[in-house]
């Protein structure tokens, strides 16, 4: 039995060099300009589920973070209308980055955070006022993944010293409720969300509209760019989004780079592996043979012990 334990530990070490950045990882140098990490927890998140987030955040492999709880209060603070006994559990991790370095988010439980995609708090982010930043989501349990934004919102401001300017985070909350309500009823991907309002915001930061009529017709025309069609009242909701986007006060000739940057970080960051079939063959190849040879360790035994 030792010896096959020892076999089997050896095997997983093989495979443990196979997957990218999991293999005797070196401790990552404190930005001593730019300042730690913050990690967010969820308020209602019990020991073990709080155990787990870190677990997944890797939060053991940085030298130092600052850790900080979201709460419902925190939600009545950065979003009208709120509920401050809202439960939350969806946390972050945030690194902030140098400036033009854009945003770049990650979901690391996706099977958890079962409404907003990356794109989407990405663009949520930048409604709101937060730039350059890498950002982790996680969640122990399946949730919609709302919270994590507050959190990243809160998280901002111990960070910088900053205070954000609540307009921008509740419209940057009007934002992700429209996108999370047009990928379930309007029959479009997530993809397809978030390409449309990456387009439209682009639109907007390029013409700066003036009027409701000129961004009803940008909003008209990127849905006719992009083949997608929306009930009246989907297109009406995308529009006052929109024109409430136009007025507020932002500097839109940053924008253009920034919204560029969205999707073409995550991609950069995380398509390489996730699209590499050839990786994802070893993977399977390795635990088929694995399970293959272990069950011809145990035949062999129940052969011995019947002789």
């Amino acid at each position: 039995m030792k010896k096959w334990l020892s076999i089997i530990a050896g095997l997983f070490f093989m495979f443990s060099t196979l997957m990218p950045g999991q293999a005797l990882a070196t401790p990552k140098t404190i930005n001593e300009k730019l300042g730690v990490p913050i990690v967010v927890y969820g308020a209602n998140l019990s020991d073990t589920e709080k155990e787990m987030v870190r677990e997944v955040l890797r939060v053991d492999e940085e030298q130092e973070v600052d850790e900080i709880i979201v709460s419902g209060q925190d939600l009545v603070k950065y979003i009208s209308n709120s509920n401050p006994n809202a439960r939350m559990y969806s946390s972050a991790k945030i690194t902030r980055e140098e400036e033009g370095k854009g945003l770049t988010v990650s979901i690391v439980t996706p099977e958890n955070i079962t409404e907003v995609t990356s794109e989407m708090y990405a663009n949520a982010m930048l409604t709101a006022g937060l730039e350059d930043a890498m950002v982790e989501v996680a969640a122990p349990k399946p949730v919609t993944g709302h919270s994590a934004l507050v959190g990243i919102y809160k998280a901002y401001e111990v960070k910088t010293g900053e205070t954000l300017d609540i307009e921008r985070t509740d419209v940057a909350n009007e934002e992700l409720y429209v996108a999370t309500e047009l990928a379930d009823n309007a029959n479009i991907s997530d993809e397809q969300v978030a390409q449309l309002l990456t387009e439209i915001k682009k639109q907007i930061a390029e013409i700066d509209p003036q009027t409701r009529e000129e961004v009803e017709k940008i909003v008209t025309d990127q849905l006719s760019k992009l083949q997608i069609e929306l009930s009246d009242a989907d297109r009406q909701m995308l529009i006052d989004l929109m024109d409430r986007i136009r007025q507020l006060d932002i500097d839109f000739s940053k924008w253009a780079d920034q919204l560029s940057n969205i999707s073409s970080k995550i991609e950069e960051k995380f398509g390489n592996l996730l699209h590499d079939e050839g990786f994802w063959e070893k993977v399977k190849n390795f635990f088929s043979k694995l399970i293959e040879t272990i069950s011809s360790w145990f035949s062999s035994s129940e052969e011995q012990e019947a002789n």
